[in-house]
């Protein structure tokens, strides 16, 4: 619990050391609400988009062939999904049976947070199998289809992979051909 604490601190204090100043200040008659919700801009807050611009940022380091970056960025976004995704989830229970539209958006939120999860792991798998680090690949995976389970399109990757690699050998028979 401390550990999480604590790295939630240093996310939240990077996203607040880039964050542009005029952001962090409001008008005293309230007309410029919107520009205090720090956390809520683009790639640079604490939310979904943050972690879809470090999987982008991640992108365009392995595109760019450097992979040690790829690396952090893609790690980062694991991070930053799974407290986002745990912080929705005690939100949503916290304000269940209290305001159902407040557990219904915190629903939302996570779904989207465990999608992005998932799509980090199958990118650093990906990277761990290009690197010739099969053995580093397989935990990742085997978390892409507890998390998002075989039937889903991520899960299925992620078993497809495993099969692959040899840690599995019966293939999924009601799996789909994953894009």
């Amino acid at each position: 619990m401390g550990s999480r604490l604590t790295v939630t601190v240093m996310a939240l204090l990077a996203g607040l050391a880039v964050a542009p100043v005029h952001v962090l200040a409001q008008s005293a008659d309230g007309t410029n609400a919107s520009a205090s919700k720090v956390l809520a801009s683009g790639g640079t807050g604490f939310n979904v988009a943050a972690v879809r611009s470090l999987l982008n940022r991640g992108d365009s380091a392995v595109a760019s062939g450097n992979l040690d970056q790829a690396k952090t960025d893609y790690d980062n976004a694991r991070t930053a999904a799974k407290q986002l995704l745990a912080f929705y989830r005690d939100l949503s229970g916290a304000f269940r049976g209290l305001d159902a539209r407040i557990p219904r958006e915190m629903d939302s939120k996570g779904r989207e947070a465990l999608s992005l999860l998932a799509q980090a792991n199958l990118r650093l798998a990906a990277l761990f199998r290009r690197q010739n680090q099969p053995e580093v690949a397989v935990p990742v995976l085997v978390e892409v289809v507890r998390l998002m389970t075989p039937a889903s399109t991520e899960g299925q990757k992620a078993y497809q992979s495993l099969v692959e690699l040899g840690f599995v050998d019966t293939p999924f028979a009601g799996a789909k051909s994953p894009n």
